[in-house]
């Protein structure tokens, strides 16, 4: 199973008049990171819904709103003042400079319509209160993985299909083996024969030249790794972790280091052709783990 970093999901339950909303949106990220916006009364459990939240999730940018509202309160609304001058007064030191006398005239009516400036107040939270937060969290959260999951399906096929590209590509390249060596043996004699002559060439010394520069030539030893790492990496994407973005990174990145050093050795334009197509497969497969879980 592979999830994706970007889903969506909201849930919404009411208990007597009261009606309890969550929702929850995932964006790719190096890092784990969690913006959350609730009622005031909501802070004494930030840390428990944090906690709930990221141990499911485990890993993305993610922008969480929970808000309850009572259609049987008294319909008192509470200003957050300090947080209104706050914004009133870096706004108008900030621009003023730079906006029309006009434009600042509007900024504090502009201001009481930003979220979190004012609220319903709802007076402290009842235990039975947090339990059904907690319970439509826990709904939204299951939406949410469920649109992961789709979502990592697709991009998990994505992935099986430019390793397995790389993979085809890989078994082309002993096609190209013997004659790049042929053809750089012959071109190593042709240049001899030209600037020396034959009759000055000591044939075992110039043999063990040739022989010295056709190992280092040798792409045996990244054809076996490359294939290995592929082979991994699909094994990694088809097992039970929901959380495998980062080791699947680590491995395409082994896979690039290999497919360098083939392009580095190549000494050959048909198999620099087959390196390119392994890159462009490679470029994908990056493309696509940065929005895996």
């Amino acid at each position: 199973m592979l999830l994706s970093m970007t889903g969506y999901g909201r849930a919404t339950r009411s208990e007597g008049a009261k009606t309890y909303t969550v929702e929850l949106r995932g964006l790719n990220s190096k890092q784990t990171d969690l913006r959350l916006r609730s009622n005031q009364n909501l802070q004494q459990h930030e840390l428990e819904l944090r906690t709930l939240v990221l141990d499911t999730v485990g890993r993305g940018k993610l922008e969480m709103n929970l808000e309850i509202t009572d259609a049987g309160s008294s319909g008192k609304l509470r200003v957050d003042l300090p947080l209104l001058a706050e914004l009133s007064t870096n706004i108008y030191f900030n621009l003023k400079t730079s906006l029309p006398d006009s434009t600042m005239d509007g900024l504090v009516p502009a201001l009481l319509r930003a979220p979190g400036i004012i609220e319903a107040s709802s007076g402290e939270l009842e235990e039975q209160d947090w339990q059904q937060v907690q319970a439509v969290t826990r709904d939204c959260l299951a939406r949410f993985q469920d649109y992961r999951q789709q979502e990592g399906a697709v991009l998990g096929e994505d992935l099986r299909t430019s390793v397995r590209a790389i993979t085809e590509l890989l078994g082309r390249v002993g096609d190209y083996d013997e004659q790049r060596i042929t053809a750089v043996r012959d071109r190593m004699a042709r240049h001899l024969s030209d600037y020396l002559g034959r009759a000055n060439v000591d044939k075992n010394r110039y043999e063990q030249e040739v022989l010295f520069y056709l190992e280092k030539m040798d792409i045996n030893e990244e054809q076996v790794r490359l294939q290995q790492n592929c082979d991994y990496f699909l094994q990694v994407l088809d097992n039970e972790d929901e959380i495998k973005g980062r080791k699947l990174t680590f491995i395409s990145q082994e896979m690039g280091r290999e497919i360098n050093t083939l392009g580095a050795k190549a000494y050959s334009a048909d198999l620099q052709k087959v390196v390119v197509n392994m890159k462009e497969q490679l470029e994908m497969i990056k493309e696509q783990l940065a929005n895996v879980a």
